[in-house]
């Protein structure tokens, strides 16, 4: 009996030594508790870009897509929402007199397959793989001007050397010993590639400088001028009256109010007369209504305080223009943005 007792107490020994000898393996937090809590709260690059691109698209109310209503035209709804309504014509493949229906859905926002290809492109890559350039283009301009960078190579337009007796003229002539001659009649490369720049160099200037001088190409920052003189015969009212009305005189000169392309001049749209409406930028549009005369042209550039118009009574009891000024196709007062002169 006490053999058998023994044999069990020195079966429970080696249990217990076999167990110590293989601990479970321990857990280590390497990066600390705070670490990894600051590691999951941290917005990823990913994240801010989303935010950013959604905050951009909120900031444009308009939609892609719009839906014909009874009464709607490309020009009244391309004034509704900001948009040249050519523009709207050329996305949605539109020919004059760009008849639409009640329930057919427009694309707004042109898509790049409908963006006009750069005017100043040279050569033009057709489906049949055939490559065709603008008249008057040079197909190697572009080959030499990429050659023209690299070094000019010295020519070697001298005889061959010639055997000459040894004389002290002879020696002080020749150039020393581990120097190449010169060849005078070859151009000088430093003084090419150090010489200032010409003038067409100085004036010359990419697209995005030519975008960048123009201050009212993709920016708010517009010098408003009043488009003809009087007083406010009716103040802005968000919903009666989207700009305001300047008495005057008939035959009044009408100026246009900011700088840009005139995107419409007719009498189509009902309740503005003749009418005329300028886009200043991809954000804002000018208009003037109720003229007697129009004296511009759709698709022409104008200037700020450049003559448009004279004034009338057309569409209207009273001779008077309706001046209204649209951010992204909303009325906005207009007063804000006239100096107050």
């Amino acid at each position: 009996m006490r053999n058998i007792h023994s044999a069990v107490t020195l079966c429970l020994v080696l249990a217990m030594v076999a167990c110590s000898a293989n601990p479970p393996a321990p857990v280590i937090d390497r990066m600390g508790s705070s670490a990894t809590k600051a590691t999951t709260n941290k917005p990823s690059a990913l994240n801010k870009q989303t935010k950013q691109k959604t905050e951009a698209k909120s900031a444009d109310w308009r939609p892609d897509n719009y839906t014909v209503k009874k009464g709607d035209t490309l020009i009244s709804i391309g004034l509704e929402y900001g948009y040249d309504y050519k523009e709207i014509a050329q996305t949605n493949d539109l020919n004059a007199p760009y008849n639409i229906k009640v329930g057919q859905t427009l694309k707004l926002k042109q898509t790049k397959d409908k963006l006009p290809a750069p005017e100043n492109k040279l050569v033009q890559e057709n489906s049949d793989g055939v490559s065709t350039y603008a008249l008057n283009s040079d197909p190697s301009a572009s080959a030499t001007t990429t050659n023209s960078a690299s070094p000019v190579a010295t020519m070697l337009n001298s005889p061959k050397a010639i055997r000459e007796p040894y004389s002290d003229a002879a020696f002080n002539k020749a150039p020393p010993l581990g120097q190449p001659s010169i060849d005078k009649a070859a151009p000088n490369v430093a003084a090419t590639k150090n010489a200032p720049a010409t003038l067409a160099d100085n004036v010359a200037k990419t697209p995005a400088d030519l975008k960048s001088d123009n201050k009212t190409d993709s920016t708010d920052d517009i010098d408003w001028a009043w488009p003809t003189k009087g007083k406010i015969s009716a103040p802005f009212n968000e919903s009666s009256n989207k700009g305001i009305d300047i008495a005057g005189s008939a035959g009044q000169a009408i100026n246009a109010a900011a700088g840009g392309k005139v995107i419409y001049s007719g009498s189509d749209l009902r309740g503005y007369g003749k009418l005329v409406i300028i886009k200043h930028n991809a954000n804002y549009l000018s208009v003037y209504a109720h003229n007697s005369n129009l004296l511009v042209k759709e698709g022409q550039q104008v200037t700020s305080g450049q003559k448009i118009a004279e004034m009338g009574s057309s569409d209207s009891d009273k001779v008077k223009l309706h001046f209204e000024i649209r951010k992204l196709g909303k009325s906005v007062d207009p007063s804000k943005y006239l100096a107050t002169n």
